[in-house]
This record gives structure tokens, C-alpha cells and sequence, in this order.
């Protein structure tokens, strides 16, 4: 058990973590606005066929690449302290693992072709797969950074290899690229990130070797890496099953529209549990200072994350129209039906950082193991029930089902409670299905162009909130959310703790009302007051 950590300590690394979520998310928005303008470009110089080829590589690579990882990332962000001695051998072990997976998926070229039907897969797998062997020197460097609570230097890397991939993809598309154009964004990008990465950390790797103190990291990795795996595999069987199935042109429609599903995970849920790891895992030790972060995290996800999906799912045809341009309908309503799983998995992210920040990642894989599978069968029934729509439907349905067990099963014999997840998640529930409401009334009486659509069911859905507010226990939600944000704009204590515990914050519900420090007494009154 770790010392209580002081006020000093706990308001300044509460400081750390609410600057980390506001550096973090400003990164990630500005990213993506940068990739909703790539979205409205190449979604006019591409076709859905080219999205397609390049998903089906990719949903396979992915695998590798986690291969790769071996969860490695995790367990480093996990890990108490690392040595110098360790950095070397984490190192060079990465750079092995992706060059040999790298070697595996440019030999695995042919048989990717004939999975598909389509020679011209080849190619494009023989281009993808130096990528890991980039990752695999990325991903060291990373970790560092991210145990590190480096937030500023990752979301500046976040916004730079956005810009630099978008605007050679959009070059190569003017120009005839097709497909490669989408290869050439996502490859660019990997390079800048591992320079950058570079340049920031400067590593001293040394000669090539892998010392025996990385074995307990790669054990706990392990344990990661095969929640991980499983993970990845339902999220990408879906893409497999619907390109085996129904052909590019359909893959690439579904592409596209999983891709703007992912969006608001990414950009709204990505900020906070970039900085809740870590946070986190320095409060093993303080029980009611996890519970009262995850009960604040929880607070914030679902204002932002459940009403974001309710009111897109209405407006997805204005949406799509908007941003891709004619002949993307398809797109728009997969896009619909997903927001169900948008709204679970944006409250089931907490689940996976319950396990890992517990060291609780053998109990995750148990899990994984039983919970994956299922979702991939309803994959499998789903779009032999009804087709692209009925598959998106069954995941929705069993993303939100799972999250009653998963919840219990990842707080079981902790010290979180059920109602650290249950209650904060309630008032954003009922705001997001009265936004749902009110969006769907609005844009089915509105028959305007596209852009009046969306303003329209917007503004519907957005101002449910302002009846909500008089109800006194919505007011003390918005008003822990901004307190969160004035400890953002809080002045950093005189002397820091860098590596002290962690903070009550990170999330509305702690660190903002830290006691000041003791008042020092000189010793003429000290002994005065002893008289």
C-alpha cells in the first residue's frame, strides 16, 4: 500500500489529469475536423468499392498488428515503475515481433486474394504490411509517453499526422490514385507519428537485446493482448463476413458507415480514457478515489456520448448527404442502427478500463472469451436474418445487452460498487432518449435541403435539455461538469508532485475541493500556545 498522497499532491496530479482530458480532447477535435474534411473530400474523388478493397486488407492486418503489440502497451502503462534496462529490451522486442508479423502478412498476400475473389488485393497487402514493423517502433515510444502524461505531445502528433496523411490522400486522389490514395493517408501518417515520436523521446535503445526483466510485462501483456485480440475480432468480423458476402461495393458503404460510428467514441470517450489509465492505475490504492473518478467519468461520457448518438441517429440522412454526397444512403441508415451500440459501448469503455487499472486482466480475458464469440455468431445470424441492416441491428442489441453482465463481472470482489455505474449514467439516459424524441419529431416535419435538416434536428434535440435543467439533480450534474472544467483553468500548486498518487479528478467528482495546507506556525508561538 502506497502512502496517502497530500493535498499538494492530490490537487496538483488532479490538475494534471483534468489539463490531460481538455489538451487531449482539444487534439482529438481538431483531428477530427481535419478527418470530417477528408470524409467530404474523398468521398466524392472515391468510390465505395475503393473504401471497400482497402477495409478488407485492413480488417485482417489489424489482427497482426495486435499480434504484434501483444499487449505490451497496457501492461507498460500498467506497470509500477520500468527500468532503463527494460526500455532496451522493450525496444528491440517490439521491433522483432513487427518485423516477423510484417514478413507473415506480405506472405499471407495471395491467400487474402482468394479469401476475397479479388487479385487486385495483392498489391495492396504487399503495401500494408511494412506498417507493423513502423508500429513496432512506435509503440514504445508511445507507451513512454502516455505513462509519462505527455497529453500535449501526443495531440499535437494526433493533429500533425492527420494533416500531412489527409492532404497527400486528397493530392493522390485528384490525381487518379483510386484506392491508393486511402493507403498512401494511413501510411504517411504512421511514418510522421513515428518521427515525431522520436524526436520527442530520443531513446537510447543500445545493441540489440531482450532482458529477462521485461518476462513479467510480457505475462501481463499477455493477459491484455488476448482481450484485445478478442475484441478486435468483433469488431472486424463484421467487415469479413459482410465482404465474403456481399461484395466490395457493400463493404465500402458499411465502411463508411462503422466509420462515422466509431467517431464520437473516438473523439468524445478517446480523451478521457487516454488520461484515465494512467490516473488510474496510480489509484489502486485509494479506493474512494477511484470510485469517485470512475463515478465522474461515467458523469461526463454519458452527457457527451449518449445524446451525441441519439440525436445523429436521427439526422443520418442529412448527415451522409452532406458530408459524402449522393448515392451514400445505405450508409446513412447502417449508420442509424448503430448509434444503439454507440450509445452501449460508450458507456461499456469503462468496463475495460475497470479491469486493467485493477490488474485484472486475466479476469477480462475470461470474460472476452465468452462474450466476444457470442457478439460474432450474432454477426453471423444477423445478416442471415436481415442482411447488412439485420447484422447492425443484432450488434446494437447484444452491445447493450452484454453490458449487465460485463459490469458485474469486471467489479466483482472490488471495492467499485454497482451504484459507481448505475447512477451516473441514469439522468444522461432519459436526457438521450427525450433528445431522440424531439430530433425524429423535427426532422420528419421539416422537408428542407439537407444542411436545414440537420440544423433543425440539432437544435430539436439539444433543446431538451433546457426543461431538464430546472430539475435540481440535473443542475448538480452540470454543475460537477463545470467544476471539472474550472479545475482545468486551476493554477498548478507551488510544488508538484510529477509521480506523486494520483488525482481525485480527472473526471467532475474529485480533486476540486482539496483542503488547503496547514498554516505554518513559527516556533516563538508554538511555545507561546503551549503556555
Amino acid at each position: 500500500m502506497s502512502a496517502s498522497p497530500t493535498p499538494d499532491q492530490g490537487a496538483g496530479l488532479a490538475h494534471r489529469a483534468s489539463r490531460g482530458i481538455a489538451i487531449t480532447m482539444g487534439g482529438m477535435w481538431s483531428k477530427t475536423l481535419i478527418q470530417m474534411a477528408a470524409i467530404v473530400l474523398l468521398g466524392r474523388l472515391l468510390t465505395p468499392d475503393d473504401f471497400g478493397l482497402v477495409a478488407m486488407v485492413t480488417a485482417i492486418s489489424g489482427v497482426l498488428d495486435l499480434v504484434r503489440d501483444f499487449g505490451l502497451t497496457g501492461a507498460i502503462i500498467q506497470a509500477r515503475e520500468i527500468s532503463a534496462r527494460s526500455w532496451r529490451s522493450l525496444f528491440w522486442l517490439a521491433l522483432a515481433f513487427g518485423t516477423v508479423l510484417g514478413g507473415i502478412l506480405a506472405a499471407c498476400a495471395p491467400l487474402i486474394a482468394a479469401l476475397y475473389g479479388d487479385e487486385r488485393l495483392i498489391a495492396i497487402t504487399l503495401v500494408i504490411a511494412p506498417s507493423l514493423i513502423v508500429n513496432g517502433l512506435t509503440m514504445p515510444l508511445q507507451a513512454r509517453a502516455t505513462r509519462d502524461l505527455e497529453f500535449g505531445l501526443l495531440a499535437r502528433i494526433d493533429v500533425v499526422t492527420m494533416v500531412v496523411g489527409v492532404i497527400l490522400a486528397i493530392a493522390a486522389g485528384l490525381l487518379g490514385f483510386g484506392y491508393w490514395s486511402l493507403i498512401i493517408m494511413v501510411g504517411s501518417g504512421l511514418v510522421v507519428r513515428l518521427i515525431m515520436l522520436w524526436m520527442a523521446i530520443r531513446p537510447h535503445p543500445g545493441w540489440p537485446r531482450v532482458h529477462r526483466d521485461v518476462l513479467p510485462l510480457l505475462s501481463r501483456g499477455g493477459s491484455i493482448f488476448g482481450a484485445e485480440l478478442l475484441n478486435y475480432l468483433e469488431r472486424n468480423a463484421d467487415t469479413v463476413i459482410v465482404g465474403q458476402q456481399l461484395g466490395a461495393a457493400t463493404l465500402g458503404q458499411y465502411s463508411r458507415g462503422y466509420a462515422l460510428f466509431l467517431m464520437p467514441l473516438q473523439q468524445l470517450n478517446g480523451p478521457i480514457g487516454r488520461v484515465a489509465l494512467p490516473v488510474l492505475s496510480k489509484l489502486q490504492d485509494d479506493p474512494e478515489r477511484y470510485r469517485r473518478y470512475i463515478r465522474g467519468a461515467l458523469l461526463v461520457i454519458g452527457y457527451l456520448t449518449l445524446p451525441t448518438y441519439a440525436i445523429l441517429a436521427t439526422v443520418s440522412q442529412p448527415l451522409f448527404a452532406l458530408l459524402l454526397g449522393p448515392g451514400w444512403d445505405q450508409a446513412a441508415t447502417i449508420f442509424s442502427i448503430l448509434a444503439i451500440a454507440g450509445i452501449a459501448q460508450g458507456i461499456g469503455k469503462v468496463r475495460g478500463w475497470l479491469f486493467i487499472t485493477m490488474g485484472r486482466s486475466h479476469q477480462q480475458f475470461a470474460y472476452d472469451l465468452v462474450a466476444r464469440p457470442l457478439v460474432v455468431v450474432g454477426f453471423i445470424v444477423g445478416i442471415m436474418w436481415g442482411g447488412i441492416y439485420g447484422m447492425a441491428l443484432t450488434y446494437g442489441i447484444l452491445s447493450a445487452v452484454l453490458l449487465v453482465p460485463g459490469f458485474a463481472f469486471a467489479i466483482r470482489k472490488t471495492f467499485v460498487r454497482p451504484g459507481d455505474i448505475v447512477f451516473p449514467v441514469m439522468r444522461p439516459l432519459v436526457f438521450a432518449l427525450l433528445a431522440f424524441a424531439s430530433a425524429f419529431a423535427a426532422t420528419r416535419a421539416v422537408d428542407a435541403i439537407a444542411v436545414v435538416e440537420l440544423i433543425v434536428g440539432g437544435v430539436a434535440g439539444g433543446a431538451v435539455l433546457l426543461p431538464l435543467l430546472l430539475i435540481p439533480a440535473y443542475r448538480r450534474d452540470f454543475a460537477q461538469i463545470f467544476g471539472f472544467v474550472k479545475q482545468m483553468r486551476a493554477p498548478k500548486p507551488r510544488n508538484p508532485q510529477p509521480d506523486g498518487d494520483a488525482p481525485e479528478g480527472g473526471a467532475p467528482d474529485g480533486g476540486a475541493h482539496a483542503e488547503p495546507p496547514a498554516r505554518q506556525v513559527s516556533p516563538r508561538r508554538a511555545r507561546a500556545a503551549r503556555r
